[in-house]
């Protein structure tokens, strides 16, 4: 029997006095109340809400309490089917595709958030993401919850996917007035980054000069608040923005990272002065279900002699290889080259020979069961368009072939940093005397670090290094006018340690002597103060710890960005979705200082959602919006083949650019969660 058969036309569900809506299933075909909603409601991204569900053939409205219900199917499966959720369960992609996607659909569903803004509080309604309702259902929809919530607050439709940006464009906003995600995204006072919990000092840090001036006594255990902390932070144990921020920045990557408290809190720098918490004592907390940062102050100052629990444990590398190693061109590396020429080199290559060779590694994601689904296979299937009986994986390959490229270039091995190294007397000396001072943990290490980058910018090349590297360009890479000279550090993109921002990249290089000084630019990088204080912090010794070189051609193109295969603000239980930031004017989007585009797109049945504009006036293109759902199910795919376990959930960290309909792929690394 179908689904649609099972469908009755009018629930006998019997109706919920409003007074009191704790315990009950949900309230339904009554006036939602404030008072009613804020005991059905439960929490999301830092909103209260509650789940919807409209019976068409009756227009019955129901509101779900989510401490009973996580799931609308499930209310739907006991409160109106009659059945168990087990039952619903089993054929849950036919229960999908009858509540999102048919045109004759017997339910709508959705969820209503409570919002507030200087003018007062208001709903917003919105359906789930994957639905496709024309303009006649959300109008149906809409007023149909609209005629049962509390009359004294305002309620605005909120479209949840780039379909429904588009018919918005074909309703008057008096008929269907409206909000969307990025005008409260950009409103938000509150955007929960990382969740965590730590106890440290608070230290408020009202601009960059104050910041500089301080950046010395920055201790591990400070909770670091400015209007937005910039990506050069040493280690603390956590973060609060007085401003909005990307979730995808170099800082809030390395917070994920390091596993600490993150969140975006408007206001918070008044708050905590008019509670005389700077430099105070605190428990941060950024959880889950809650609308707001947590900061409770402490008695009594912990004891802070001790090392923090992830100084104890020390991060071991690979054995590197040092010499004898030969320049290679990227599309000769492997993965298992990182111990000689560094993780981002390493993976480049193994990105070329994936597109060269394939992989039975691709489908990885899309095989693992996502309950109540026995795996995602269909939904690939679906958006690749193919059958069957097609080779999914062949037509994966093709896809990936299809979509992306890698610029060319060659690796640096470790073996000529080494020799380069090695040829200064000078340079010897100065890593003899920091290694002293790390052994000593002497304040003197920022010093010594920074000393030791100036030999080694300043020391010349051998004539055989330089005639060397001249060479290998001029044979392998003639005819490109601009380069980008990237770093790969073995101690870098590692599980238990993250070193994004850390070492030097530099664009835009078109001259021979250029490229010299970049490359010895790259290993300088490798002793700056915070790089050396950042490692020595987990254990990772300085002898273990080398800088291989990647000269790369520098791409032409019309937007790039960054993508992480994962929702960082929902990351346990969103498995859909990945984010998407973008620049119509440069790839550099991760440092935080300019607001790019930021999406969401679903690679499971697709669509996306514009999370902000940035400082853009108007969203991108729909040809541009087709590409980054291409990118997003691409990035699925290669975090298939990088993840170094069989749950293929470990995300990926992708670097891009793109130029009409060509992705280049830059850079790859796993995501800290």
């Amino acid at each position: 029997m179908s689904l649609q058969s099972d469908l009755p036309e009018v629930s006998n569900h019997t109706a919920t006095a409003i007074d009191d809506c704790s315990g009950v299933a949900a309230l339904v075909d009554r006036r939602l109340t404030l008072q009613a909603f804020h005991q059905l409601s439960g929490q999301m991204g830092g909103y209260p809400f509650v789940k919807v569900v409209v019976e068409r053939a009756s227009n019955r409205v129901h509101f779900l309490n989510d401490d009973r219900y996580s799931f609308h199917a499930d209310y739907i499966a006991e409160q109106i089917l009659k059945t168990t959720r087990d039952e619903i369960r089993s054929r849950i992609d036919e229960f999908n595709h009858q509540v999102y996607l048919s045109k004759d659909r017997k339910y709508f569903l959705g969820i209503l958030s409570l919002h507030e803004r200087k003018e007062g509080q208001f709903f917003a309604l919105e359906t789930v993401e994957i639905d496709n309702m024309d303009q006649h259902m959300l109008l149906e929809f809409n007023n149909a919850v609209t005629a049962k919530v509390d009359q004294s607050l305002p309620v605005f439709f909120k479209p949840a996917n780039h379909l429904q940006d588009a018919l918005m464009t074909q309703i008057d906003a008096a008929t269907l007035p409206r909000v969307f995600h990025h005008e409260l995204f950009a409103s938000a006072d509150f955007v929960p980054l990382n969740h965590g919990e730590a106890k440290g000092r608070l230290r408020i840090f009202r601009n960059e000069e104050e910041y500089r001036a301080q950046y010395t006594s920055i201790a591990w255990y400070d909770i670091v608040v400015m209007h937005r902390v910039p990506d050069d932070i040493p280690r603390v144990s956590g973060i609060i923005n007085d401003g909005h921020t990307t979730p995808l920045s170099h800082t809030n990557v390395l917070a994920s990272g390091w596993q600490i408290p993150n969140a975006i809190s408007i206001g918070i720098i008044n708050k905590i002065k008019d509670l005389a918490l700077d430099k105070k004592w605190v428990e941060f907390k950024v959880l889950p279900n809650h609308q707001e940062i947590i900061l409770n102050p402490l008695k009594d100052a912990p004891i802070v002699n001790e090392r923090p629990s992830w100084n104890v444990q020390a991060i071991r590398l690979e054995e590197p290889e040092v010499q004898n190693t030969p320049i290679l061109l990227l599309d000769e590396l492997r993965m298992t080259d990182r111990y000689r020429y560094g993780t981002k080199a390493a993976n480049l290559g193994e990105l070329t020979h994936l597109l060269e060779k394939g992989s039975s590694r691709i489908l990885g994601f899309y095989r693992v069961p996502r309950p109540p689904r026995a795996s995602l296979m269909p939904y690939l299937r679906e958006y690749l368009n193919i059958g069957e009986k097609d080779d999914l994986a062949k037509a994966a390959w093709r896809f990936l072939q299809d979509t992306i490229e890698i610029p060319r270039g060659i690796a640096i091995p470790f073996a000529l940093q080494q020799r380069f190294l090695e040829s200064s007397p000078r340079i010897q000396q100065c890593i003899g005397k920091l290694k002293m001072a790390l052994t000593l943990d002497a304040k003197e290490i920022d010093s010594v670090s920074l000393e030791l980058q100036r030999l080694i910018r300043q020391t010349r090349m051998s004539d055989e290094i330089r005639d060397y590297i001249d060479e290998q360009i001029a044979t392998h890479l003639s005819g490109v006018s601009s380069f980008v000279v990237r770093s790969s550090s073995n101690a870098e993109d590692l599980n238990d340690f993250s070193a994004a921002g850390i070492y030097e990249s530099i664009n835009h290089v078109t001259q021979a002597e250029r490229i010299f000084e970049s490359i010895r630019e790259v290993w300088a990088s490798l002793v700056s103060p915070r790089s050396v204080r950042l490692r020595h912090q987990v254990g990772i010794s300085l002898d273990d710890c080398y800088m291989g070189v990647v000269v790369q051609e520098e791409v032409k193109s019309d937007m790039g960005g960054v993508m992480v295969t994962t929702n960082p603000m929902n990351p346990k239980s969103d498995f859909r979705n990945v984010y998407i930031n973008v620049s119509n004017s440069s790839v550099d989007v991760v440092t935080g200082n300019r607001s790019p585009y930021q999406y969401l797109f679903n690679t499971v049945e697709g669509g996306g959602r514009t999370m902000s504009l940035g400082g853009a006036q108007a969203d991108l293109s729909n040809e541009k919006k087709a590409l980054l759902q291409k990118l997003a199910f691409a990035g699925r795919l290669l975090q298939s083949h990088f993840c170094q376990d069989y749950t293929f959930s470990f995300p990926a960290d992708i670097e891009w650019a793109a130029h009409g309909n060509k992705i280049y792929i830059l850079q790859l690394r796993p995501y800290a969660r």
